[in-house]
């Protein structure tokens, strides 16, 4: 009896495990959709399409990607422009755009495959597993530029990190910072490869750039405000002292090669460089050349260095996968990366004070802004949805109340805000 009553528990084990992972495995998003089974039309379709044109045709952007799909459902994935003006090369939807910001994502998302394996606490201090990141907070800054600092009242946390709350390079801290670094990088040779923020540019691993960091003091008490962007370098150094991989193995092994994100990276071969789209910012009317450094600076054959901030470049398919994984609770392409109970962790709890400096009505939680009735950036984003960008106009949302994810790139310092235009058109696609 009591070897049945066994048998039995293992089947029900097996067909549970059996049924969960066929839920996991069917997780991929659909290219090839019925528009009218996926709910979207085809006068919306064009209507998204006239607009983008409208951009390229008003010389408001050199090229535009836009990526919708809902309920797993891709209902439009179309680039429009030239990759290249000069040279009338035309974009296209598997270009590499620089993703900036968006890296911060990722990086949260693989920190957090860590605390899953029970590693780490999102709640622990990082002086546990880092005892020389800094205790004190700057009171004032002497003329001299020495300052002065008292003990802060509650050490920095992992949660602190995600959510742009440590106080790191913040205030009187951050400028303090600032003016070494120009010191350090006007005595320096050229910059290594890379996109960098993390020092002076010229560190061969993050490790020396955030050990440097670490000495400053902060620029306001750990939870009690929102400064963006230095706290994930930080956070991506701790992946590289936990895992005891670099960043940028950790990642490709956790998340990145799991999804079938074989495109987006760091760094790149000599024979990618062609793939980029050139950068151009709209000025009076015109569209002007910018610098290209950023994309020739990820053609290496030596990578050792590689930010959490910044430093993915990539397709929009690509971010897409990690988006829909997102919005399936953690899993896709027959991998779980992060559990349902984890997602949401990260995505419906406010980590800020209502009162901060990323302006009335925000919220972030970890690795994401949470939008709210009070501030979205179209009226039919749903109350649940999370969503974050980077610095040349690629954006993005994952928005579980309408089971839909919408992206769209541009390659663009200097550009009109058109990202809320396009949203507003892919909401309409489904009404």
């Amino acid at each position: 009896m009591k070897n049945i009553c066994l048998s039995g528990v293992f089947l029900l084990l097996f067909v549970s495990s059996y049924a969960q992972q066929k839920q996991v495995v069917a997780q991929k998003l659909d290219y090839k959709p019925n528009l009218k089974v996926a709910g979207a039309s085809e006068a919306g379709i064009k209507r998204i399409d006239s607009l983008m044109q409208s951009f390229v045709d008003q010389k408001k952007v050199s090229s535009v990607v836009g990526f919708v799909a809902k309920n797993g459902k891709v209902v439009y994935n179309k680039a429009f422009g030239f990759k290249d003006l000069e040279n009338k090369v035309p974009a296209s939807v598997n270009d590499y755009y620089i993703l900036f910001s968006q890296t911060k994502a990722i990086t949260t998302v693989a920190f957090m495959t860590l605390v899953e394996k029970g590693l780490i606490f999102i709640n622990d201090p990082v002086s546990k597993y880092f005892p020389e990141i800094s205790d004190q907070l700057v009171t004032a800054v002497n003329d001299d530029g020495t300052f002065k600092t008292r003990p802060v009242a509650q050490p920095i946390t992992f949660a602190h990190l995600m959510s742009h709350s440590s106080g790191i390079s913040a205030g009187l801290a951050g400028k303090i910072r600032q003016a070494d670094m120009q010191k350090q990088k006007d005595a320096a040779a050229a910059p290594g490869p890379g996109q960098r923020t993390g020092g002076a540019g010229t560190a061969r691993y993050l490790k020396d750039d955030m050990t440097v960091l670490a000495k400053y003091p902060l620029g306001f008490e750990p939870g009690s405000d929102w400064s963006y962007h230095i706290s994930t370098n930080m956070l991506a150094y701790m992946i590289e002292r936990i895992s005891g991989k670099t960043l940028r193995e950790y990642v490709k092994s956790s998340v990145l090669d799991p999804l079938g994100m074989t495109e987006t990276d760091w760094y790149y071969a000599p024979s990618a460089r062609n793939r980029f789209v050139k950068a151009y910012s709209a000025v009076d009317g015109k569209l002007v050349p910018e610098s290209n450094k950023y994309s020739e600076t990820t053609i290496s054959t030596d990578q050792t260095y590689a930010e959490g901030a910044i430093g993915l470049n990539g397709p929009i398919g690509d971010y897409a996968k990690f988006c829909q994984m997102l919005l399936n609770k953690g899993a896709y392409n027959g991998h779980r990366i992060l559990k349902p109970e984890t997602i949401d962790l990260m995505t419906k709890v406010n980590r800020l004070p209502a009162t901060n400096s990323g302006g009335k009505g925000f919220q972030f939680g970890l690795g994401f802004e949470l939008y709210n009735a009070e501030k979205k950036p179209v009226p039919a984003v749903s109350n649940t949805a999370f969503a974050w960008g980077g610095l040349y106009g690629t954006e993005y949302i994952i928005d579980p109340e309408n089971n839909m994810i919408a992206l769209f790139y541009l390659n663009m310092p200097r550009h009109e805000p058109l990202y809320p235009l396009f949203l507003g058109k892919a909401y309409q696609l489904f009404k």
